[in-house]
C-alpha cells in the first residue's frame, strides 16, 4: 500500500495516508519536512497566484511559491475568485432501476412510516424550557425506570427545548423559520404524539403558530401555557398527565415490513478532516445511491459547506429552476455573511484545518461527495417539508445541530453523520449513525462511532463495499437497532433551530 493517495491524475497534490518524513520519495518527488496524516504534499512547483487542484477541482490559490514536495496548507494557499460553470442539468442521467429492499418500520395511520416511536415535549419559547424538560424527565428510564415499564413499544419521552421564541419580529424570517421547525417536529412520523408548552406572553404565540402551520389540537397534539395553567408546578403536573393519557395508544404500534422508499436520511459531516472526502463521504454517497435506487430520499445540506462545489450539484439538477434555486441560496449566504462582517471562508474550523483541510473550497468538494451521483430532484429552504423522493438539497447553516434540526423538521427519519476529528452527536426523534473517516479515530473513539470507513484508507475495503455496509446498517437502524449515540442518551440537547435576525 502506498504511503499517499492520488485522487485524480491532474491533481497538484497527494494526500498522506500516514506521516511523511522529509527525504521520502513520493512519485519521484522528494518530500520536504514533515507532512501530517491527511495533509497535502505538492507534486509540482506552483507559482504565487496559480490555482491548486484536488479532486481535479480548484481548492485555492498559492499565496507564495510552493516547491514540489512541500506541505500545502494554510501557510501557502488561500481563497480566490474564479468562474464556476453551472451547466444546469448537463450531468442528468436516467433514473436507476427501482429495487425493493425492506425494513421493519412503524406505519402511521396517514401512511407515513416511522423508524422510532417517541412522545415529544416541545417548548414554544426558552421561558418554558425548564417546565418542558421536567415533564420529560418524569418518564426518563434512567431516573424513573418504572414510568415506561408497561410501554415497551415506546422509545421514550423527550423534551426538545431551545433558546429563542421571543425578542424577535413576529412577522420576520426568524419567526417563520422557528414556526416551520416546530411544525415539522410536531407532525414528525417518529413522534406518536407531542405536547407543546408555552409561557403565555411570548412573541411565538402558540395559537398563532397553530394557525400559521395549519395545525389544530387533537389527541396526539396538545398545547398549553404556564401562565394560563397557574405556574410551573401545575404546568409540569398537567404535562405529565397529558403524556400519561397518550402512552397506552402510543404503545399499540408494531413494526412491520416496509419498503425502503419510506426512509429519508439527513446527510451530515462534522469535525471533517483530510480523509473525509476520500473515505466516509464518498462511501456515504454510495449508500445514498443505493437508497435512491430503492425509492428512498437523502437530504444534502450545510450551504456554507458546499460553497465552491455548487457547480457539481447544478449539473445534476433535473430542471434548470432547481439549479437556479440552489445558486440563489448561495448568493443569499454571500450577502448574509457580508452583513454580519464575516466571509464564507471563515469555515473550515480550527479542527478541520488540523485534520488537513485548508479552504472552504477543499472542504466543500469533499462534503458534496455525501450526496452520491444521482440526479438533484429539488431544493428546499430550511425546515420545509421534503416531498420529493431521491436526492434533494435543503439550505441550512453548516453548524451540525442547526443543520440536522432543519432536516428532521423537513421529515428526515434518520441522520448519517461522517466525522474525521470525532464529533459526538445524536438526534431525537431520528436516530443518527456516526461514520468515522479514519481508523485512528475508530480506535480512539469507537464508543461513539457506528462504522469505520477508515478501512478504505487502509486498503481493506472499497468505497462501493463500504457503501453497501452503510446501506445495510441504515436498514437495521431503521428497523430499531440502537445507534451508539442513542445508547449514550444523545438527542434532546441537539435540537437547535436556526436563529436568524436581530434579538430585540
Amino acid at each position: 500500500m502506498t504511503p499517499f493517495i492520488r485522487l485524480h491524475p491532474q491533481d497538484d497534490v497527494l494526500i498522506a495516508r500516514a506521516q511523511l518524513v522529509g527525504g521520502t520519495s513520493v512519485e519521484n518527488v522528494q518530500v520536504k519536512g514533515l507532512i501530517p496524516p491527511g495533509h497535502k504534499v505538492a507534486m509540482r512547483d506552483i507559482s504565487p497566484g496559480e490555482p491548486v487542484r484536488r479532486y481535479n477541482q480548484i481548492i485555492g490559490f498559492a499565496s507564495k511559491p510552493i516547491a514540489a514536495g512541500e506541505h500545502v496548507h494554510t501557510h501557502n494557499i488561500a481563497m480566490g475568485d474564479f468562474e464556476r460553470d453551472y451547466a444546469f442539468g448537463a450531468d442528468v442521467k436516467p433514473e436507476p432501476a427501482r429495487r425493493q429492499a425492506t425494513f421493519m418500520g412503524i406505519r402511521r395511520a396517514d401512511g407515513r412510516v416511522a423508524t422510532r416511536n417517541y412522545i415529544g415535549v416541545l417548548s414554544s419559547v426558552n421561558c418554558s424550557a425548564t417546565a418542558a424538560r421536567a415533564i420529560a424527565d418524569h418518564f426518563s428510564r434512567q431516573t424513573n425506570p418504572g414510568a415506561l415499564a408497561d410501554f415497551p413499544n415506546i422509545d421514550g419521552v423527550v423534551a426538545l427545548t431551545h433558546g429563542t421564541g421571543c425578542g424577535m419580529d413576529t412577522q420576520g424570517l426568524g419567526m417563520q423559520i422557528l414556526e416551520r421547525t416546530l411544525a415539522g417536529y410536531a407532525t414528525h412520523a417518529n413522534f406518536w404524539g407531542v405536547i407543546v408548552v408555552g409561557l403565555g406572553c411570548e412573541a411565538n404565540q402558540i395559537n398563532a403558530w397553530l394557525a400559521h402551520s395549519s395545525l389544530r389540537e387533537g389527541e396526539s397534539l396538545r398545547v398549553f401555557n404556564i401562565q394560563d395553567t397557574g405556574g410551573t408546578r401545575k404546568t409540569v403536573e398537567k404535562g405529565i398527565a397529558l403524556v400519561k393519557e397518550m402512552l397506552p395508544q402510543a404503545n399499540r404500534v408494531k413494526r412491520e415490513p416496509c419498503g425502503a422508499e419510506h426512509i429519508t436520511i439527513g446527510l451530515q459531516c462534522g469535525g471533517s478532516d483530510g480523509y473525509s472526502g476520500i473515505s466516509a463521504n464518498p462511501a456515504l454517497g454510495a449508500a445514498v445511491d443505493l437508497l435512491v435506487a430503492h425509492g428512498g430520499t437523502a437530504i444534502l445540506s450545510e450551504t456554507p459547506e458546499i460553497y465552491g462545489a455548487e457547480h457539481l450539484l447544478t449539473r445534476r439538477a433535473v430542471r434548470r429552476e432547481v439549479g437556479e434555486k440552489l445558486i440563489s441560496r448561495i448568493r443569499w449566504w454571500e450577502q448574509y455573511t457580508r452583513v454580519n462582517e464575516g466571509e464564507m471562508n471563515n469555515n473550515p474550523s480550527p479542527g478541520n484545518k488540523a485534520g488537513g483541510l485548508t479552504t472552504i473550497l477543499e472542504k466543500s468538494l469533499g462534503a458534496v461527495a455525501k450526496g452520491g451521483t444521482t440526479n438533484l430532484q429539488a431544493v428546499y429552504e430550511y425546515a420545509e417539508p421534503v416531498t420529493a423522493h431521491g436526492f434533494v438539497y435543503m439550505d441550512t447553516p453548516g453548524y451540525d445541530p442547526v443543520s440536522a434540526t432543519g432536516q428532521v423538521a423537513g421529515g428526515a427519519n434518520m441522520i448519517c453523520f461522517t466525522t474525521g476529528r470525532g464529533s459526538a452527536y445524536g438526534c431525537a426523534p431520528s436516530p443518527s449513525l456516526k461514520l468515522a473517516t479514519n481508523t485512528a479515530l475508530w480506535q480512539r473513539q469507537e464508543e461513539d462511532m457506528d462504522i469505520n470507513c477508515g478501512e478504505i484508507i487502509d486498503g481493506a475495503s472499497s468505497i462501493q463495499a463500504m457503501g453497501e455496509r452503510i446501506f445495510r446498517l441504515v436498514l437495521a437502524t431503521a428497523s430499531g437497532e440502537a445507534t451508539k449515540s442513542e445508547k449514550h442518551g444523545y438527542g434532546q440537547n441537539e435540537f437547535v433551530p436556526w436563529q436568524v435576525g436581530a434579538v430585540m
